[in-house]
């Protein structure tokens, strides 16, 4: 039942204030005229602290978690109401899971224009509704000016597997072919342009997208079992992800780099900020790790999907102790591509 409140949020000019974190009638207003106007749908009308869901029998579930600091919160593609969507329902849809829910947590600044956090809600609810993957619970907390830096927001994911299903991160063997669904790097390097004032001929944008209905593309194509693993590079980008690949099945990767789809303009950004594009983080893109036979026909169902047009077989899987991921480059020598050091682009997801 609607709760009679005196007046109603002013989403113009109004701000986030203590009230609305402090869990009485200021909060349950923010709930009632953002949150669950714009998540709406059964579950969260069930009005709990939870939700009451029911997985399809004979399924494995799965479950995922993440938190989203990018900064800025609007950047060129996204924002980061959509991403912390997109990020949560891939990190479940790398599994071979059906991403089915998810919940979201709001740390939310004082003083943060209400304008601007509808914004963020109003983008959330439009990339779940395209995912098909609903929020059905969440939580909402502010905390004092100077003590956050606008809005932080963690999301949970749940989803179902079959249970004869195995994908994951220790299943790559030698011969195995190592794929990308497109080019690397547009995320971080659309997040650094705006923080840089940097400009092309061609903008840049982020690559944010939910990739289950390309990952059930994928593995609808060809047999069981022959997906051994899915990752999607974000944060330390394909080199870094490669590295953790490696590292749990024990084996070595060879990369080759004329073979790695990377947009001319991301290439220059890259150069003009002295960093390598196979480090930059994506939040559209995965990697398929598939067996030999099979992946002339996942390279063909990736590049049949929207999401994947510009999917390439980059490097194979090779026996090697020390578990190295090594490149060949274009002029014929090679290097090693090692685990990300440090932090060279620091809250872009």
């Amino acid at each position: 039942m609607k709760k009679d409140y005196i007046r109603p949020l002013d989403f113009r000019q109004g701000r986030v204030d203590m009230n609305h974190g402090a869990g009485g009638r200021a909060g349950a207003q923010l709930v009632d005229e953002l949150f669950a106007r714009a998540f709406d749908n059964e579950w969260l009308r069930q009005g709990n602290d939870g939700a009451l869901l029911d997985p399809p029998p004979g399924q494995r579930l799965v479950m995922a978690t993440d938190g989203h600091v990018v900064s800025p919160l609007f950047f060129p593609g996204g924002d980061i109401g959509c991403l912390s969507v997109h990020g949560t329902v891939n990190d479940v849809a790398m599994l071979g899971a059906v991403p089915a829910w998810l919940s979201a947590s709001f740390i939310i600044e004082e003083g943060y224009p209400l304008a601007d956090l509808r914004r963020i809600v109003e983008s959330m609810a439009a990339a779940a509704r395209e995912a098909g993957v609903p929020i059905v619970t969440g939580d909402t907390k502010v905390v004092e000016q100077g003590k956050g830096d606008g809005v932080f927001i963690a999301t949970t994911g749940i989803g179902f597997v079959p249970r004869e299903r195995r994908i994951g991160g220790a299943l790559a063997r030698p011969g195995d072919r190592i794929l990308v669904s497109g080019t690397m790097g547009d995320h971080g390097v659309a997040v650094m342009s705006l923080r840089e004032n940097l400009s092309f001929e061609t903008a840049i944008v982020s690559d944010t997208a939910a990739l289950h209905r390309l990952v059930a593309t994928l593995l609808a194509a060809v047999p069981e079992g022959a997906v051994r693993t899915l990752r999607d590079p974000t944060r330390g980008g394909l080199a870094t992800t490669l590295n953790e690949i490696a590292a749990q099945s024990g084996v070595g990767m060879r990369l080759q780099e004329a073979a790695i789809p990377v947009k001319r303009q991301v290439e220059a950004a890259c150069e003009l900020l002295g960093l390598d594009p196979l480090y930059i983080a994506n939040e559209g893109k995965l990697i398929a790790i598939v067996a030999p036979e099979q992946a002339d026909a996942a390279l063909a169902a990736l590049r049949g999907h929207a999401l994947g047009v510009d999917a390439a077989i980059v490097g194979e899987v090779v026996e090697d102790a020390h578990r190295f991921v090594q490149m060949q480059t274009r002029f014929g020598g090679q290097r090693v591509v090692d685990w990300l050091s440090g932090e060279p682009l620091p809250r872009i997801c």
